[in-house]
């Protein structure tokens, strides 16, 4: 059956130019070859799949039964009388990933030279059945010769800032691989938590998986070896690489709280708990830590079969290495000029150390800073400046800047995705000139706001411009672009059969506003929404909301202070977590405010600090007020002489943005706004380098205090220790909401 339907396929084969198209097909990535033909081929419970016998074929087939049914509800017959669907190995197809597929009214056939072909082939097959339960299928004529522009399409997913369970990587890994994209890069460890079983050194997963929240909470999680190898062989099945990245020598502050001793300074030290780069970084003056990061790697490479490991080196500050006696001592001895030799030395080392166990090294660019081997492949995320550097050097490169997926989509919109050209374009002619050595793309999903409640919306649509971007290594014309969305709207059935909760192509699925309305006494929560059927389902108690909680679609007014929680809910699904609002009343909230020194016009405004919103741990979340190398002083006429007792205020501290506590804060009061009386006087601890933290100044009287007017002073610090890179230049002080009781 198999010699006769290739037989026919060839009979018919000259006959495609003057076949009509019989239905509308829309694949994504669009293959680069593809004539619609005549009529269809029913596909129904007598169907059998003819295919090789080897265990990768078998493995194909048993895949190709499954999505079958599911996509169509038809059982594929197993009888070996049953034929209709062919898959076979051509060494004439040329290319690693290469396939051809024929489909006429008397079957398929999916032809390749390598069983990557064969199952690219078998996805792209996938997208011509119809969405709905039926029998027979109809999946229309077509012919397609298809191969990648570039080897390599990938996604990563930062595990180590918040934590994603196996299930939601599996669905991932289906959704990726319908999409033909072949490389999953798991950035397994971070500076907030080690994610990865290491059985020589338990207190990596026992101490390093786990942090403190904020609120007290103990947060984490990591995967066994046996989970490990269950993803990988996962991806395997879908034509899937693994990529593990075990970050060194920075980003290591969770494997340095496991084993402090690897650091060096010595000292006890804690798992991150807020975002950031941080100085304690894997000491390569100790000999020690290349004998547990050796170990640890000989653990990673029998868990992945990938011939890359990618071991990080970004965001690598030296402070460190330059107090520490025996990098001192190994910089002199290997005649290093400076420490950017010294990370030289320590990437080589690694590199020699994965080259003898027959892996190549992956990097971020800044391993390039005091020289890289050439045979390691550089991941490009800072410019096409790093990328020239790389490529002049000999390496390989990956490009994955121009697509970090944590991007807002209204920043990182799909057609950005889509039309961004790794090669350069007609305007880089160098990278033009370097092609052969650009492996492809990756799209980073980094974590800091991606948790697995919306990390979907930030993958998806954006992933599907990508893949179709590396696999066509076509045009980014208009033309083109509209050609892909017009696939891409096809493509949204399928995602929803698959619970995918993708987000909007080019604007925020939410975007939530709460304002004071002065006039009425109360708060007005604005949702501006991506979608006209999400829906906002809110509590006001600081409950988490749920999908029986109430709901509002674009305006919600509050009249009373409290916590206001709100969660946007697309087809029953939570698109995120809570955003939550505090509220507070007093005696101050929406009177008149001025200030001495302009308020930072990049941050919230002077009238958030009278607002009764109350600011979060994030100092961009419009709710703070900032003052950049200036004192603070504002003035609130209350409108009236007023009694009262109590007067607060918030100031924000995050040394490793460069904002700190004052050095002293003053309050006064007035009747008339001329003759002020001092009422208090607080002077906060220096702190240079503690992790956020939201500091009050509180002063209460139990007499009361009468006036119409209050003034806050804060006089920003003049003088910084040695240890603050910077001293005391280019802070903020950051202020919210001055409260009178």
């Amino acid at each position: 059956m198999l010699k006769s339907l290739l037989a026919y396929c060839l009979g018919v084969s000259v006959l495609v130019m003057s076949f009509c198209a019989s239905a509308e097909i829309s694949i994504v990535p669009k293959p680069q070859h593809m004539e619609t033909g005549q009529g269809v081929y029913q596909l129904d419970a007598n169907t059998g799949i003819d295919a090789p016998n080897d265990a990768r074929a078998r493995e194909i087939v048993s895949f190709l039964r499954d999505a079958v049914r599911e996509q169509t509800g038809i059982r594929l017959s197993e009888s070996v009388h049953a034929h209709g669907i062919a898959l076979a190995i051509d060494p004439s197809v040329k290319g690693d990933e290469a396939y051809r597929l024929s489909v006429t009214p008397r079957g398929v056939i999916i032809q390749a030279s390598t069983d990557k072909g064969l199952f690219w082939g078998v996805q792209t097959l996938r997208q011509l059945l119809p969405l709905e339960h039926g029998s027979p299928a109809a999946i229309p004529a077509v012919q397609i010769e298809d191969a990648p522009a570039f080897a390599y399409r990938g996604f990563m997913l930062d595990v180590g800032r918040h934590f994603y369970p196996v299930a939601f990587i599996k669905k991932q890994l289906d959704v990726l691989s319908y999409y033909k994209i072949n490389t999953f890069h798991w950035h397994l460890t971070e500076d907030q938590g080690w994610r990865l079983q290491i059985k020589k050194y338990p207190k990596l997963t026992s101490v390093g998986a786990w942090r403190i929240e904020e609120d007290g909470t103990r947060y984490g999680g990591f995967y066994t070896q046996a989970q490990i190898r269950d993803v990988v062989k996962y991806a395997g099945q879908r034509n899937i690489m693994v990529v593990p990245e075990i970050e060194m020598p920075g980003h290591s502050l969770a494997a340095l709280a496991s084993y402090p001793e690897l650091s060096c300074t010595k000292q006890p030290l804690t798992v991150a708990t807020t975002w950031g780069v941080f100085k304690d970084i894997d000491c390569v003056g100790d000999k020690n830590t290349f004998t547990f990061l050796q170990n640890v790697l000989d653990e990673v490479i029998k868990l992945f079969p990938s011939p890359y490991i990618h071991i990080g080196g970004d965001e690598t500050p030296k402070d460190r290495w330059k107090d520490c006696a025996s990098c001192q001592a190994l910089m002199k001895e290997q005649g290093l000029q400076d420490e950017e030799g010294l990370q030289s030395y320590f990437i080589r080392h690694i590199q020699t150390y994965l080259a003898s166990k027959g892996k190549t090294l992956v990097g971020w660019d800044e391993i390039l800073e005091g020289g890289a081997d050439k045979n390691a492949i550089i991941e490009i995320w800072r410019g096409d400046d790093e990328a020239h550097k790389a490529l002049a050097n000999g390496n390989r490169i990956i490009v994955a800047g121009p697509f970090y997926l944590d991007a807002p989509l209204d920043k990182l919109t799909v057609k950005n995705v889509y039309s961004t050209d790794i090669t350069g374009g007609n305007s880089d002619a160098f990278l033009q000139n370097h092609r052969a050595q650009i492996l492809g793309a990756e799209a980073p999903l980094w974590s800091e706001r991606a948790n697995p409640l919306n990390a979907e919306w930030k993958i998806y649509p954006r992933i599907l411009a990508l893949a179709e971007n590396v696999w066509t290594g076509g045009a980014h014309d208009e033309t083109s672009y509209a050609d892909f969305q017009h696939r891409l709207q096809a493509q949204y059935g399928w995602l929803d059969a698959q619970h995918i909760a993708y987000g909007p192509e080019d604007r925020p699925v939410v975007s939530y506003t709460m304002t004071l309305d002065a006039q009425h006494n109360d708060w007005q929560l604005k949702a501006v929404r991506g979608f006209a059927d999400l829906q906002n389902h809110y509590t006001l108690d600081g409950s988490d909301p749920t999908e029986q909680s109430p709901s509002f679609d674009d305006t919600l007014t509050i009249k009373k202070a409290g916590v206001v929680k709100v969660v946007p809910f697309l087809h029953g699904v939570p698109y995120d977590k809570a955003s939550s609002f505090t509220l507070v009343n007093n005696i101050a909230l929406g009177k008149p405010i001025t200030f001495s020194n302009p308020v930072a016009p990049q941050y919230g405004s002077g009238d958030v600090l009278v607002d009764g919103i109350m600011g979060t741990d994030e100092f961009y979340d419009g709710r703070w007020a900032a003052w950049h190398d200036s004192d603070f002083r504002a003035t609130i006429d209350l409108q009236q002489i007023t009694t009262f007792h109590a007067i607060d205020v918030d100031f924000l501290l995050r040394p490793n943005s460069r904002i700190l506590l004052p050095k002293e804060v003053y309050f006064f009061v007035s009747t008339d706004g001329q003759n002020w009386t001092p009422l208090y006087t607080d002077t906060p601890v220096p702190d240079f380098s503690s992790p956020l933290r939201i500091q009050p100044i509180s002063f209460t009287s139990t007499t009361p205090v009468t006036a119409r007017y209050v003034r806050v002073n804060a006089e920003r610090v003049q003088s910084a220790p040695v240890s603050y890179s910077g001293g005391a230049k280019d802070t903020w002080l950051f202020l919210d909401e001055i409260r009178v009781h």
